[in-house]
């Protein structure tokens, strides 16, 4: 563009060391657009619109494994993608190791019962020690209290034990199938909670500066428009993406 100089003694408004004055006349700043406003200190918003996905929370995901050998008698839960609520049955299995734990303990449970009925408190409390240790055992194998509870109640020794979901979700695998043996290190279902999900947003390196923890977000789905979720930045994923120079927030 034409440069139109102006001299020291033409300027209207002080010159500033080490600067030049450039005049434009109306025409030319309305061609070029030019605006000008007066400097102010403000708090400076800035938005980034990324992609992302919508991710089950790792933190909801359960693995359900038995503490025991055992063999899948019946399958309550048959296919993935089924709900499940918080107690729910989820398969009965037999084990051995456990028909004989249960045998212990009624065997603990009744001479609990004729040893409170001792003068002795040494003998009571032996009997009572004993009760509690065998029901810790069956405790610590994942039996249910209300299963420890019928069996007191029934004096019956059950060939299966029922395995529960300790919370609820949506199975999302299930390894388990009738008949099969199960190992301690078998993972028979994996389910996840997704009342609460996580939303990965894809966000280039070059905006990286601008992220935090505990900044706002909102969510919108191009099939439900008019739809706005929103929620906060949990964390901030310290690898970049090669193919992409992309990080996961």
């Amino acid at each position: 563009m034409d440069f139109v100089p102006v001299y020291e003694d033409e300027a209207s408004s002080p010159v500033v060391a080490g600067r030049a004055m450039v005049a434009l006349s109306p025409e030319r700043r309305q061609i070029l657009g030019v605006r000008s406003e007066a400097v102010t200190r403000r708090h400076l918003d800035r938005t980034i619109r990324t992609v992302g996905r919508v991710a089950m929370d790792e933190r909801r995901l359960h693995h359900v494994h038995t503490k025991y050998e055992a063999y899948v008698e019946k399958l309550y839960v048959n296919f993935v993608g089924q709900m499940v609520r918080k107690g729910d049955h989820l398969a009965a299995l037999y084990s051995p190791e456990l028909v004989a734990t249960q045998q212990e303990y009624l065997l603990a449970y009744h001479a609990q019962q004729r040893l409170a009925q001792s003068g002795i408190a040494s003998v009571a409390q032996g009997g009572t020690d004993l009760l509690e240790a065998a029901r810790q055992r069956l405790l610590f194998w994942d039996v249910a209290p209300a299963d420890i509870a019928t069996l007191e109640r029934t004096g019956k020794v059950e060939r299966t034990v029922d395995l529960h979901a300790e919370l609820p979700g949506y199975v999302l695998q299930k390894s388990a199938v009738h008949g099969m043996r199960v190992m301690p290190a078998d993972i028979l279902f994996d389910i996840a909670d997704l009342s609460a999900v996580w939303i990965l947003a894809d966000v280039y390196e070059s905006d990286l500066a601008t992220v935090e923890l505990g900044m706002a977000a909102e969510v919108t789905l191009p099939y439900q428009p008019g739809r706005t979720w929103r929620g906060r930045v949990a964390f901030v994923n310290p690898i970049v993406e090669p193919g992409t120079r992309t990080v996961k927030v």
